[in-house]
């Protein structure tokens, strides 16, 4: 026996595959969705649900409730239902984690001021902190270096009401940077000026190195550039500035919020934010 030609296949197995069950699909259940409980046939509007069971009511109020893991229909079949977590409601919070002030007016700078090494610091506190200086008031300027620390506050002028926090790389013991900021302070006296710093050779160091796909930086050895030789050991370009910019501008986009940063330099920025904010100044 032979089939006509007109057909690509056998008719009755294409009838049988149609009357096949199909796999329910998933959706994701809300509130007054239509379905059906397909042992019992009772249609109505998904009014509730628990952990263990939903609540259908027809269209004349009355109510059920079935398994929720059961299998119901929706107007394109069969239909298993998936519950997600709500989402969390409540104030917004920024990217520092603290709450986000809603149309807060513009508020005119403070007396005092923030002040980091290089550019590259003072964006990374921008990216994070932005929201929480701009309604504080609290401007962040940066030295081009920490050698000029002395000149800058000098012209500056610090006082008690004119607070000044420093923000400096590589502070640790016996570093130039620990020299001078142990300097700074007998200058223009602890009440007037805050230095604190993070133990890395530069900011970029700040970044969790997970969030470049890596378990650490690269240990780049004494007497190379720094940033070139981590350009290098990235894979990124270093022939030049453009470049070395280029690369931090990889390494900041990758920072989310405060939780991209590492501690030490979180709790530093946060220190330096409450002492120039600080009553009475």
């Amino acid at each position: 026996m032979s089939f006509d030609d007109r057909y690509d296949r056998d008719p009755l197995t294409t009838f049988r595959e149609s009357k096949r069950p199909r796999k329910p699909r998933e959706v994701t259940a809300r509130r007054g969705m239509w379905l059906e409980d397909a042992p019992t046939q009772f249609y109505g509007q998904l009014v509730a649900a628990d952990r263990e069971t939903v609540t259908l009511a027809d269209a004349d109020g009355q109510r059920r409730s079935f398994p929720r893991h059961g299998t119901f229909m929706d107007d394109e079949g069969a239909v298993k239902l998936a519950f997600r977590a709500p989402t969390q409601k409540g104030p917004a919070r920024s990217a520092s984690g603290s709450f986000v002030v809603q149309n807060a007016p513009a508020r005119v700078a403070r007396a005092g001021r923030i002040f980091v090494e290089g550019k590259h610091d003072a964006e990374l506190v921008e990216k994070v902190w932005g929201h929480d200086l701009r309604v504080e008031g609290v401007v962040v300027e940066y030295l081009e270096g920490a050698d000029h620390l002395d000149a800058v506050l000098s012209e500056f002028g610090p006082t008690p009401s004119r607070r000044v926090g420093v923000l400096l790389d590589h502070l640790v013991k016996g570093s130039k940077e620990t020299r001078i900021a142990q300097g700074i302070t007998q200058q223009f006296g602890a009440d007037a000026v805050l230095v604190v710093g993070h133990p890395y050779v530069d900011v970029w160091q700040a970044v969790r190195p997970q969030r470049l796909g890596r378990e650490a930086w690269p240990v780049i050895p004494k007497g190379q550039s720094w940033k070139h030789g981590i350009c290098a050991a990235l894979g990124l370009p270093h022939d030049d500035q453009a470049d070395i910019a280029n690369a931090w501008r990889l390494i900041l986009d990758r920072v989310r919020d405060w939780k991209d940063l590492e501690p030490s330099v979180i709790g530093r920025v946060e220190e330096l934010i409450d002492f120039v904010t600080a009553p009475g100044e």
